[in-house]
């Protein structure tokens, strides 16, 4: 008889459903499309956002214990599970954590690796961003990444260095909780003495931190690029909406099977 086989998506999760939808279940999507011998679960790693759903939606969802525990009661006995994070920091060490409690609950558990995980990562996700966003001449693209005190936050540094090593001068990346942050790439715009800006999103969702830390219209990334004389333009689109960024998550199920 053939196994069971289950790919469990873990992401952190959002409570805006207008991007959830177009990013989230767009990956989940994606994927069962790409593994259909596989049953596809969700999980959301946030326990706020699980609880800010359940109390303004009515909307339920796993967390990662919830999500394998259901899989297991399902029978599932080949389990993968893929992280929608963009980065090896705190939320995926939790989520790794999380996961090896449950191992001998399944005959086989693999584990895939987040978004940024290898150099061939870094020069795919810059090819997947710049095949969808294509900034004018006089244009400098500004990614706002979420950034960490953890250790890995070294992505987005090698993240920018990257755009640049592939011909994408035009590219800045910052973070709204590490570094380099919004006064850093402001000093590396001066340099440039572009007056034009695009502001994009470098998460899997445009939630929160995009349309209020990027986009909103006091204390925020356009609202001081605006004060300091830039002319900003803003994408409000998550990773997840980029068929390049979904690709590379079920490249990365297909390196683990």
């Amino acid at each position: 008889m053939e196994q069971k086989k289950g790919i469990l998506v873990v992401s952190f999760g959002t409570s805006h459903l207008d991007t959830l939808e177009r990013t989230i279940t767009a990956v989940e999507q994606y994927i069962a499309a790409q593994f259909p011998e596989y049953r596809v679960y969700r999980a959301f790693t946030s326990g706020m956002i699980l609880r800010k759903l359940k109390r303004k939606e009515n909307l339920i969802f796993d967390n990662v214990e919830e999500a394998l525990e259901r899989m297991a009661a399902d029978g599932i006995e080949t389990a993968v599970i893929q992280p929608t994070h963009v980065i090896n920091g705190i939320e995926n060490d939790r989520m790794l954590e999380a996961a090896e409690a449950y191992r001998d609950r399944f005959e086989t558990m693999q584990i895939g690796a987040p978004l940024l995980s290898t150099a061939e990562d870094y020069k795919k996700a810059v090819h997947a961003v710049m095949a969808e966003v294509d900034p004018a001449e006089d244009e400098t693209l500004i990614l706002m990444g979420h950034g960490t005190d953890h250790h890995a936050n070294s992505a987005y540094p090698t993240l920018e260095y990257t755009f640049h090593l592939l011909g994408y001068r035009q590219v800045l990346v910052g973070t709204v909780e590490g570094f380099p942050n919004l006064q850093n790439v402001q000093t590396k715009l001066e340099i440039t003495g572009c007056k034009k800006v695009v502001l994009m999103p470098f998460m899997l969702v445009a939630g929160d931190h995009a349309k209020n830390d990027m986009a909103g219209e006091e204390d925020s990334w356009k609202s001081e690029l605006e004060e300091n004389g830039y002319e900003v333009r803003v994408i409000l689109r998550g990773l997840g909406e980029f068929r390049g960024i979904r690709k590379m998550f079920a490249e990365h199920i297909t390196a683990v099977i």
